[in-house]
């Protein structure tokens, strides 16, 4: 699945905390000049540098996932009785979606019951389900997730989260910067003798405020991500019935995933259609899915 923060989220964090230091190091502050901050010019800094972070993490997303979880994509002129079965239920609920093309289709080595969609658009897209799904869930349940996935296709999650993830990765740089600029004083003795104490002031509080910022930004967009989880579900009861879905996370919420394979999959968990919520009242802000009760609860509710 995708929200589709994905790769995306600690592949964005990476981007832009690596502009922002390699920026801070060599002094590129094309917003700051002798009058002080330009705080036209620091937005449309950080508005490219955001977006640019969002969009390269988006383009790259299909081929991370694809090596990070060394999925093997299922030859349309396979003999495989399982892979003929998934690459049907991709096609015939792609069809149904009337999604522009048919997403590539994979399979991924893992005992863990999990599935997940991305890339860059919906005529390139990807649809991967692990091993453990396919074995652990009936045949109408594994349609039901797969329905889930192709339905992330169909809502165009990707570019939606893309966006709101540029957008606030322009903020987190726009206020750090701004906010490090009046704190550490930078403005009022760059040009005095001994100012390169306030610059290296000014480097450390930028730094200190992405990181806040980061947090509050990622509580924002797991929220959206929860709620586009709610809507994927309702997707794939749009197209097979309400159901089938039900009872597939009813199905996953009995399986037990071992904590080491939620650790082993980290780098794409975002994308996961089974990841266990995060406990606790504020470390759940940072949940990118809802808890299964809360998805079925929804799913009664169509």
């Amino acid at each position: 699945m995708f929200k589709r923060i994905a790769i995306f989220l600690g592949l964005n964090i990476l981007i832009v905390a690596t502009v922002s230091l390699v920026l801070n190091f060599f002094n590129v502050a094309p917003y700051i000049n002798k009058y002080g901050i330009d705080y036209q010019s620091l937005a449309i800094f950080c508005f490219i540098w955001g977006m640019v972070g969002a969009l390269i993490s988006l383009l790259l997303s299909k081929k991370l996932a694809k090596w990070m979880l060394k999925v093997k994509l299922i030859d349309s002129n396979t003999s495989d009785p399982q892979s003929q079965m998934i690459l049907q239920m991709v096609i015939n609920l792609s069809e149904k979606a009337r999604l522009p093309g048919i997403p590539e289709v994979g399979i991924f080595e893992n005992s863990s019951p999990n599935a997940f969609a991305t890339g860059p658009s919906k005529r390139n897209s990807l649809v991967a389900v692990s091993r453990g799904l396919i074995n652990q869930l009936s045949k109408e349940e594994l349609e039901a997730v797969i329905g889930h996935e192709i339905a992330h296709i169909a809502n165009g999650d990707m570019v939606t989260m893309t966006l709101l993830q540029g957008v606030v990765n322009a903020f987190v740089m726009f206020l750090a910067r701004a906010l490090a600029f009046a704190v550490s004083g930078f403005g009022r003795d760059r040009n005095r003798q001994g100012g390169g104490g306030s610059f290296l002031s000014y480097m450390l509080f930028t730094f200190l405020f992405e990181m806040v910022f980061m947090i509050a930004g990622s509580m924002v967009i797991s929220y959206f991500s929860r709620q586009r989880e709610f809507r994927a579900d309702k997707g794939s009861s749009d197209l097979l019935g309400k159901e089938p879905m039900i009872n597939a996370l009813r199905k996953l919420e009995r399986i037990h995933v071992p904590d080491k394979m939620i650790a082993d999959q980290k780098s794409v968990a975002a994308l996961m259609i089974h990841r266990p919520p995060k406990k606790g009242s504020f470390i759940a802000l940072l949940s990118t899915h809802p808890s299964i009760e809360e998805r079925i609860n929804r799913l009664n509710t169509y």
